[in-house]
This record gives C-alpha cells, structure tokens and sequence, in this order.
C-alpha cells in the first residue's frame, strides 16, 4: 500500500491516513479479508507517530471496514466493498463545494436535479 502524506494539508494525519487506506480498498488493491501492515510499520514508512495511525485504524473500524483481531492484526472487514470508496469521494466533494461557498445543502439540491 503506497501512502502519501501532505505535511502542508490542513487536514489531520490521522484523517489522511484514513482517507487513504479507504481509497485503496475502494479501488481494490485491499480486498476483504486481507491483512493490512501493523501499525508500527506504516507509522514508520510515514514517518509519524504510532498513534496517528492507530487512531486512523480504529476510526476505520468504527466505520466497520476493518476488523482487528487479537494475534491475527487488523484486516479488510467482510462486509467492507466500494461503499468506502464512495464515503471518501463524497466527503471530498464536500469539502470541495465548501471551497467554492457551497454547503451540504446546496450540494444535495445539486445532486437530486441530476437525471
């Protein structure tokens, strides 16, 4: 799993990290059921703390796309598929129509007025 961060983003480590590893099981490069890198490792290929990417983790499991396993680390939940590729669009489009003075809204009106 290749992940970049953006130092210079104003949006938390934790939620970059999140935001990526959702991307890559909505994209499919994780699958249910595979196990992901332990925490300590990813932190240090990031270059951040452990704990940043275990509140990223846990986040995740709160959304039920990954399950941790004691002895066994943490892997792509069974249920998890494309709904996680769609949640981080969404919530990028919504920070993307926050940018131009949109609000949730508005976004919704524009979603329902498309055939």
């Amino acid at each position: 799993m290749l992940i970049t961060l953006d130092l210079n983003d104003a949006h938390p480590l934790h939620e970059q990290v999140a935001g990526a590893i959702r991307r890559a099981i909505g994209d499919g490069s994780y699958g249910q059921g595979d196990r992901l890198p332990p925490a300590r490792d990813l932190a240090e290929a990031l270059g951040i703390n452990v704990n940043t990417v275990l509140r990223a983790l846990r986040e995740l499991r709160d959304e039920g796309l990954l399950e941790f396993r004691r002895g066994r680390g943490v892997s792509v939940a069974s249920r998890a598929d494309g709904h996680a590729l769609l949640v981080q669009r969404t919530r990028e489009l919504l920070e993307e129509a926050r940018r131009y003075g949109y609000r949730r809204d508005d976004l919704i009106k524009i979603l329902e007025a498309l055939p």
